[in-house]
């Protein structure tokens, strides 16, 4: 982990690029959602509810539904993300990394539940990642929906979104999409987002994002966001390409960070023998 960070500290150095913000402040501090209107929260009840099976989410990594010990660094996660956001009137957050296999979509999901833990949230996850979607095999969605449709203009959101709970909604694609870069840098991405926010007037935004370096996908669409987490994948993913990465998205928003997923050896000194 440390040598990780060395590293790109580093890189970040030589290309005299220490990490910081780069993109204009766009909204207002992230406000509670108890203080939407009677015809945002009625269209939030619209969407179709979702059940989650525990066990199911378990099975692929997914930890932060209930919170507890095993929820504790996505938690950590949470809090340093909506610090952030708070700070500086985020509400966009898209979810990448250099390559495929990192596990960003796992990130996501996780980041969305433990959100939701806070209820004074509202929390829309989107998915992005049109050639190969995952996140309706995680949650055990099987119902026909498809994201890419809203992007396009095809569909609405209300059709093409469940939620869970009060505060969580989650809009995923059923099948890959084949022009992918095209829809996510096309004239209808700005106004089908700002509807989103206007209708349901969502405190965080997360967009599951196509691979860095595997498309263009990304670069298509990444002047829509406020900010952006990397994820790294511990043992795949080189220095080189994180700071090919932050230096290309960097240019059009702001990377709010590196997240280094997959690490399978963590010492003491991270916290694990706290609950001991």
């Amino acid at each position: 982990m440390e040598k990780i960070q060395q590293a790109l500290a580093k890189a970040r150095a030589e290309r005299n690029d220490p990490g910081a913000t780069v993109a204009p402040m766009r909204r207002e501090a992230i406000a509670p959602a108890f203080e939407t209107s009677l015809d945002v929260a009625e269209a939030w009840h619209a969407l179709p509810e979702l059940t989650l099976d525990a066990g199911r989410l378990k099975e692929n990594r997914i930890l932060a539904l209930e919170g507890g010990r095993e929820a504790t660094d996505i938690d950590m996660m949470r809090t340093r993300v909506l610090q952030q956001m708070r700070d500086n009137g985020w509400r966009r957050l898209a979810i990448t990394s250099p390559t495929a296999g990192c596990g960003k979509s796992t990130i996501a999901l996780n980041l969305a539940l433990s959100l939701h833990r806070q209820s004074d949230l509202r929390i829309i996850l989107m998915e992005l990642d049109l050639h190969r979607p995952s996140l309706a095999d995680m949650v055990g969605l099987t119902e026909e929906m498809s994201f890419a449709k809203v992007i396009g203009g095809e569909s609405d959101f209300a059709s093409n979104a469940v939620r869970y709970s009060d505060n969580l909604a989650i809009s995923v694609n059923q099948r890959p999409y084949k022009n992918a870069a095209e829809l996510l840098g096309g004239r209808t991405m700005p106004q089908v987002l700002a509807e989103i926010e206007e209708n349901y007037a969502p405190d965080v935004m997360l967009f599951d994002t196509p691979p860095m370096l595997v498309t263009d996908d990304m670069m298509a669409f990444a002047r829509h966001m406020d900010c952006v987490l990397l994820v790294a994948g511990a043992e795949m993913t080189t220095t080189k390409e994180v700071d090919v990465c932050e230096r290309d998205l960097a240019a059009q928003t702001n990377v709010m960070g590196v997240i280094v997923n997959k690490c399978r050896y963590m010492g003491p000194e991270y916290g694990y023998e706290y609950y001991k």
